[in-house]
């Protein structure tokens, strides 16, 4: 072969390189893209990898994106023993893991209470989240990121507004929670599964995405379609830009709260006394706010709706009216023109 064509043929190393390297196309960008703007200055980052599409998209995207940062980057797969043959699924995310050039990667069982409060769904998040938790802790990692899509916040923000849970989960999902990064938040459902077919990755399909015994199911198979349908297109995104809008107002609540609760709060025997005169100068929505504030960090419980309103009729409703319990043994009441709560247990 004359010199000049053997220069030009690659080594066997490189041709094989080239060959897995996928080509560079939008979907595939646009999720590395989402991946870079969260990394860290340092430190290992993790990806919560089940082996579907959007966390199979987002691993790739880690695996592509840590090293250029300088940075270390992995995986944690958390095998939820839900289904037959889960083992099996946990261990094929973790060899794509591998494969992908992440390391550590960790597989973690866990054990869900599939009678717990709040259903299945609810104990496997619960068990899935202390998983993670325990995994960064192991690694020291500075950032866990999830792979939750445009799509699933619009289901989160459909959920909440059925429910009628209060500017909280209308909010959805935060971007950016402690350790945890949900970079893939302005991302479609379409883009992952476009990335991962682009890259020559093939994830795995869950078989409870597609049973309606699950409420977050039929919003996504049935609802939303529905709302595209009558609505015209368009609405999850529409959803997304008033969860936007709704976790502003939040934090400037918060915000608000955490500058004014110490001038008005004061110990009590057994709990915590608020100024009645300070939260009738307020509007309803901060005073309601302040009140659902003080029970969760003094006792630890999230009150209702209603139950908020009835302790708002101590400040705007008095007349004389005896103690409220609320729950876990806790009573509000009015007494020498302060709001006292009270644990009775």
């Amino acid at each position: 072969m004359p010199p000049d064509q053997q220069a030009a043929s690659p080594e066997p190393a490189e041709g094989a390189a080239a060959a897995r390297r996928p080509r560079l196309t939008p979907p595939i960008a646009d999720v590395r893209r989402a991946v870079r703007s969260v990394l860290p200055a340092e430190g290992l980052v993790l990806v919560a990898l089940s082996g579907g599409a959007d966390s199979l998209a987002l691993a790739a995207a880690t695996a592509f994106e840590a090293p250029r940062a300088g940075l270390r980057a992995g995986a944690v797969i958390v095998d939820h023993g839900l289904q037959d043959a889960s083992a099996d699924v946990a261990s094929a995310a973790a060899d794509a893991a591998r494969a992908l050039g992440l390391d550590p990667v960790l597989v973690r069982r866990v054990e869900v209470d599939r009678a717990g409060e709040g259903g299945p769904e609810a104990s496997a998040r619960s068990a899935r989240y202390a998983a993670l938790d325990a995994a960064a802790a192991q690694t020291g990692a500075a950032l866990v990121l999830l792979g939750h899509t445009l799509d699933d916040q619009a289901e989160t923000v459909l959920l909440g507004l059925a429910r009628g849970s209060g500017t909280a989960s209308l909010a959805g999902m935060p971007a950016r929670a402690g350790r945890y990064a949900r970079p893939l938040l302005g991302i479609r459902r379409a883009t992952t599964r476009r990335a991962c077919l682009d890259a020559g990755l093939e994830p795995w399909h869950d078989p409870h995405n597609l049973d309606p015994a699950y409420a977050r199911v039929r919003v996504r198979e049935r609802v939303l379609p529905m709302l595209e349908t009558e609505l015209g297109p368009g609405i999850a995104e529409a959803l997304v830009r008033t969860a936007e809008q709704l976790r502003e107002d939040d934090e400037a609540f918060t915000a608000q709260i955490d500058e004014f609760i110490e001038e008005i709060c004061e110990p009590s025997e057994a709990g915590i006394a608020v100024s009645a005169g300070a939260l009738a100068a307020n509007p309803a929505a901060l005073r309601q706010r302040i009140i659902r504030h003080v029970v969760a960090s003094e006792f630890g419980v999230s009150l209702t709706r209603a139950q908020t309103l009835e302790v708002a009729r101590l400040v705007t409703d008095w007349h004389g009216q005896g103690p409220i319990e609320l729950p876990s043994g806790i009573r509000a009441g009015r007494a020498a023109g302060r709001i006292v709560f009270s644990a009775t247990g």
